[in-house]
């Protein structure tokens, strides 16, 4: 089932975003690490919510650097993936994140893309951009990915 799958299945349900979210920290165990919170979720378009929390906080009473970075690639990653087809995959290869305002409080990241063809491999860049509560774009990251069909398998020795 994909990810767009399950969450047209969970999301209309009482408790469903959280359920679906609690599926994405137990299945992605480093991204569960900031708890992102799915608020909505289509094709080419996530919004994700994160909490302030000790656990996310860093040395200058701020959201950690590399919380900010694990919550912008999980949304660009929700919002290209729901898109593709079940035979396609994605991977990360390069991340660029610039850090405009010390992060506090209830953060959203967002990110908005164009599906692109899953069938052949090519890099795409992906934006995603997190805001705090007053509206304020804490962060601006590239997610760039490679998408394709997945690897074919090697012929059986003989």
């Amino acid at each position: 089932m994909t990810v767009g799958a399950w969450w047209e299945r969970l999301a209309p349900l009482p408790g469903g975003k959280h359920l679906f979210s609690w599926l994405l920290w137990r299945l992605v165990p480093y991204t569960g690490s900031v708890r992102p919170y799915v608020l909505e979720l289509r094709p080419g378009y996530a919004k994700v919510r994160m909490a302030d929390r000790r656990a996310v906080r860093n040395h200058l009473n701020s959201i950690h650097a590399v919380a900010l970075a694990n919550l912008a690639e999980v949304t660009s990653g929700l919002a290209v993936t729901t898109g593709l087809p079940a035979s396609a995959r994605g991977i990360p290869t390069t991340l660029s994140i610039t850090y405009l305002k010390k992060a506090r409080g209830t953060l959203t990241a967002e990110a908005r893309c164009d599906i692109p063809d899953s069938s052949r491999e090519a890099e795409h860049d992906f934006e995603s951009l997190i805001s705090n509560a007053a509206g304020e774009v804490v962060a601006r990251a590239t997610v760039r990915w490679r998408i394709g069909p997945p690897p074919t398998a090697p012929a059986p020795a003989r």
